[in-house]
């Protein structure tokens, strides 16, 4: 069982255990360790923030951890995370590290790690890392003083990242669209305005100006209404709206109505499909995606597989059986030909490309699928009780299964970032939906709070 590391990192409230300064040091210690043991050969590791303020507490510590330790540090600054991704492999570093707690709010923050091909660690690997972080504290008299390593920062990270992603769509012009850009005073803040304006669309920026606490506040992939406004004031083509760290992305057409992650995995599915280039003929979602995408491309002739929720699940599904698209509802839409994780920035210049080369607009090119009726809640809880252990509960969830019987689905589960149980209902009519969510949502608040 890992201790630390949840679906996506290391991730809690900011100086409070697990993310503190000495938590941070010794994460930097243990994971220097782990990688230079390795072998690769490559003591250098890319190291990379969102805006919260105790990212620059975090920074410090984990660099410090990994000096200690022989391994060089590269800080990036504020980056997006796919950004980290990409710079470790690129730039051939033992592994890359990311401090954020992406859509949460301010005071949380996190620390996620990628290997040397800019793909999140698996399993093995955190546990490794965590061993030696909990363990006998790992002695930097191992590594003598000519060994210390040394700390960079690399003033050209953000235009080796822009390039990249305009790349992704062989820098398509973009002139002629109108596009509102919320970037939730985060990672983004900087970067992504100049890689839609290079490429010539007219964007209307918000949220880009970080003070260290109004990451994510009112703004960004959690609050799509924030940039539907002024989608229907400037009478822009639609909004896209990045989360903190920028791995994933809401958009809004013209009319301001919100098209999540389900709608732009079908439509990417759709084109790469037409163009030949959907591998395996195949696309990856979890089990909180709608069942009218399941339905839409099972009628299009492309097979759905579907996954735990998380996006590193998506992507081991990816990568054991070679498939190239994939994601989740929320908005992680994962290119394997471009990117190891979610880039927001990428997926957004994806849609754009294919909206022009249709000549359609968002509401168009994503009216493929009939949307079942669904709603998402997620409550607070004490204590991660496993649901097999809380029979109320799973009563509960056996009777709305069987009253549904195969025209809706519940899913229980609790947060893999949060303390939180999120229970989702989808069903053929509203008034279904409203019924079992109530029920349920009554026994988990007795059950759990």
């Amino acid at each position: 069982m890992r201790k630390l590391f949840g679906t996506d990192g290391v991730r809690g409230k900011a100086n409070h255990y697990p993310i503190t300064a000495e938590l941070a040091l010794l994460l930097g210690k243990a994971t220097a360790h782990v990688f230079g043991a390795a072998g690769l050969g490559l003591r250098k590791a890319i190291l990379g923030k969102d805006t919260r303020l105790s990212g620059y507490m975090l920074e410090n510590a984990i660099t410090s951890g990994m000096l200690s330790m022989g391994m060089d540090v590269i800080a990036v600054g504020p980056m997006p995370t796919p950004a980290v991704a990409h710079l470790t492999k690129s730039m051939c570093a033992s592994c890359g590290i990311m401090i954020t707690a992406s859509h949460n709010p301010a005071d949380d923050n996190g620390i996620k790690i990628f290997g040397h091909d800019g793909f999140k660690l698996p399993d093995d690997m955190e546990l490794e890392i965590e061993k030696h972080i909990l363990g006998k504290e790992l002695s930097s008299g191992l590594i003598p003083p000519s060994k210390i390593g040394k700390a960079f920062r690399i003033d050209d990270a953000r235009g080796r990242y822009i390039a990249f992603a305009k790349g992704s769509i062989g820098n398509w012009s973009l002139k002629g669209l109108k596009i509102v850009l919320d970037c939730a005073n985060g990672a983004a803040y900087s970067l992504a305005p100049l890689i839609f304006r290079e490429l010539g669309a007219e964007v209307i920026v918000t949220a880009v100006s970080p003070d260290g606490h109004n990451i994510n506040d009112g703004c960004g992939a959690t609050f799509s209404k924030h940039a539907a406004a002024l989608v229907r004031k400037h009478k822009a083509d639609l909004s896209i709206s990045l989360d903190g760290d920028a791995d994933r992305v809401i958009f809004c057409d013209a009319e301001g109505n919100e098209i999540n992650g389900d709608r732009i995995i079908g439509m990417v599915a759709l084109d790469f499909k037409q163009r030949g280039r959907l591998s395996g003929n195949t696309v990856v979602v979890t089990s909180m995606s709608n069942l009218g995408l399941i339905k839409a491309m099972e009628k299009a002739g492309i097979t759905v597989v579907q996954t735990a929720v998380g996006d590193r699940y998506v992507i081991e599904e990816m990568r054991k059986n070679d498939f190239n698209i994939g994601g989740e509802q929320s908005g992680h839409i994962i290119f394997m030909d471009y990117a190891t994780t979610g880039d927001g920035i990428i997926t957004a210049l994806h849609v754009l490309r294919q909206m022009l080369k249709s000549n359609k607009t968002l509401a168009e090119a994503t009216d493929f699928m009939r949307v079942y009726p669904q709603r998402l809640e997620g409550i607070k809880v004490q204590e991660k009780i496993p649901i097999e252990q809380i029979p109320a509960l799973q009563d509960a969830i056996r009777n709305c299964e069987k009253a549904l019987d195969g025209f809706g689905r519940t899913v229980v589960r609790y947060s893999g970032t949060e303390n939180k149980i999120r229970i989702l209902v989808e069903a053929e009519k509203q008034k279904d939906v409203d019924f079992w969510m109530t029920k349920l949502c009554d026994v988990a608040r007795k059950e759990l709070t």
